[in-house]
């Protein structure tokens, strides 16, 4: 590799981020690292692309278009496997599969990493944990009180090793809360929220399906919440950017912000029906209204599970998750 010329001849992969050492290159200057996430609902086919986040960011509007998608095209949507494997499989089909790869995950890939030696149900245990808290901030030690039940003993210690591991296999990722400067004298929350790497697989830790979460609407809120942010990650790293969260102790909070590098900015309220609109809407601008971030955002909006695509009177934007676009 050191003696080829040119740029970008080479992909290099890894499913693991390794320790750092002093003896390992840090391929300054050579090397540019890109995380791969499992597929988005665009890439799935399962999307009707009205808008993109690409042109929402270079201003342009939202169509207004009554055309509503139904729970259960969501349902499919979302309980699909983001995993290019998978992706001729149906939500049923891919079940197994899912859960096949969380089981592997708990038996084999952390006890590579850390000579940890607790049973796997541990980890399983723990997995469905952090689904059932994805999208949501929280702590170890809230973690650790649902872990008691399979294992008394786990420290806090523990529980943030296991939970970090889990971050380096890319099992799960952290989302940063972001820390713009304030109009008011209220204090910015820090804690990251964390998801798994794909809502289908967070399904799939709860063992959920597509009946048990039209009875579970939290549930399936938080999942919802979790597969948006996943799609905006992957959108907003083609555009430069990041996509961080933000909270305050007013109370004030946005679901997702995406940063991009040229310092240009966006808030994203998610709701899982049409009927959460005027609420969502009323919370982002009250939250936007805390923040002094230089420049105002090129867009706000607030995407929904169903729901009409149409910009309110205060600018702010609303339309299905579907109707989203790369």
């Amino acid at each position: 590799m050191d003696r080829a010329e040119g740029f970008g001849n080479y992909i290099l992969t890894g499913s693991a981020i390794p320790s750092d050492d002093i003896t390992r290159h840090s391929g300054a200057a050579r090397f540019l690292r890109i995380r791969q996430r499992t597929l988005t609902w665009a890439e799935k086919g399962k999307s009707q692309p009205r808008v993109t986040l690409d042109e929402l960011f270079g201003g342009a509007d939202v169509p207004t278009d009554p055309t509503q998608f139904s729970l259960d095209d969501n349902l499919e949507a979302l309980l699909t496997s983001g995993f290019p494997a998978h992706i001729s499989l149906s939500p049923e089909q891919s079940r197994g599969p899912l859960r096949a790869y969380l089981s592997e995950t708990a038996r084999t890939d952390v006890y590579r990493l850390h000579d940890f030696r607790h049973d796997p149900i541990v980890l399983d245990q723990l997995l469905a944990s952090l689904a059932r808290v994805t999208a949501s901030e929280v702590t170890q030690a809230t973690i650790r009180k649902d872990l008691k039940a399979v294992a008394p003993s786990i420290s806090v210690e523990s529980v943030a090793m296991l939970v970090d591991t889990l971050e380096r296999i890319f099992v799960i990722e952290s989302v940063p809360a972001w820390a713009p400067r304030l109009r008011s004298k209220a204090r910015l929350r820090t804690s990251r929220k964390y998801h798994l790497a794909d809502a289908s697989l967070a399904a799939a830790a709860l063992g959920a399906t597509a009946e048990s979460l039209r009875r579970d609407p939290e549930t399936l809120g938080f999942l919802f919440e979790s597969a948006v942010v996943h799609d905006l990650s992957v959108m907003a790293e083609a555009l430069g950017g990041r996509v961080y969260h933000y909270r305050d102790s007013n109370g004030y909070e946005i679901d997702a912000v995406i940063v991009l590098d040229d310092a240009r900015w966006a808030a994203v309220e998610v709701k899982l029906g049409y009927g959460q609109v005027d609420e969502g809407v009323r919370r982002l601008r009250k939250a936007l209204d805390q923040i002094d971030a230089g420049t105002p955002p090129s867009f706000a909006a607030v995407i929904t599970a169903t729901g009409m695509s149409y910009t309110t009177e205060d600018k702010i934007s609303t339309f299905p998750f579907l109707a989203l676009g790369l």
